[in-house]
This record gives C-alpha cells, sequence and structure tokens, in this order.
C-alpha cells in the first residue's frame, strides 16, 4: 500500500505520521507501539474485519478511539491513532513517498463484538 510519510516539527518534538494519499473520512491507518501496522476501511465490507469494524463504530455510534480502547483493554495490545499534536500547532518538514504492507485488523480482537 502506498502512504504518505509526513515529517512534522511540534512542541514536543519531531513525529513521523503515516498518512493515506487521498484519505477518505472511513480510511484509517492504525498504529501498534508507535508503528504503522493496519489499515482499515469502514466501508470495505469484503474483508471481514473492515466488516466488525463497521459494526463497532458505525452502528454502534462509538469513535474510532473508543474502540480501540476497548480492543486494547481486552488484548492487552497498545493500538492508536496518530495524532499530531496536542496543541494544534505543527510545522511540516517533508514528505515522502512509501510503500508498506498494512493488514487488516485481526479478527480474533474483534470477536468480543459479536
Amino acid at each position: 500500500m502506498e502512504i504518505i510519510e509526513t515529517t512534522y516539527r511540534t512542541f514536543s518534538g519531531i513525529k513521523k505520521i503515516a498518512e493515506l494519499p487521498k484519505r477518505k473520512g472511513s480510511q484509517y491507518i492504525i498504529y501498534q507501539d508507535n508503528q504503522p501496522k493496519y489499515y482499515v476501511d469502514l466501508y470495505d465490507l469484503s474483508i471481514e474485519s473492515n466488516a466488525m469494524m463497521n459494526s463497532l463504530v458505525l452502528c454502534a455510534k462509538k469513535t474510532m478511539r473508543e474502540v480501540l480502547e476497548v480492543i486494547n483493554k481486552r488484548n492487552n495490545i497498545n493500538l492508536s491513532l496518530p495524532k499530531i499534536t496536542k496543541l494544534g500547532i505543527s510545522k511540516k518538514l517533508k514528505s515522502e513517498t512509501k510503500h508498506i504492507d498494512l493488514k487488516p485488523l485481526p479478527e480474533k480482537w474483534l470477536d468480543y463484538s459479536l
């Protein structure tokens, strides 16, 4: 999968964030242990884990961050969505295109909802 790795300067230091070139509101890159690891598209129901996430986020009317918190607690893992800065002040330093193999979330982590 092609992503854009953008480097930002914030008050807390330099941060690299993986972003989708043409992101839609239903697409997310999920980080595990501060590294981009998984890709979720809530409207791509051909992948079972995406369909399960669709149910958890859209049908249950929860945010993606709330769902990830529950998954983290139940499976003792560290999933997160990237956030550039808490204050909202950052400066974009550079961007480069990379190819990374991002997998869908494992279904066993999402089984609690069914």
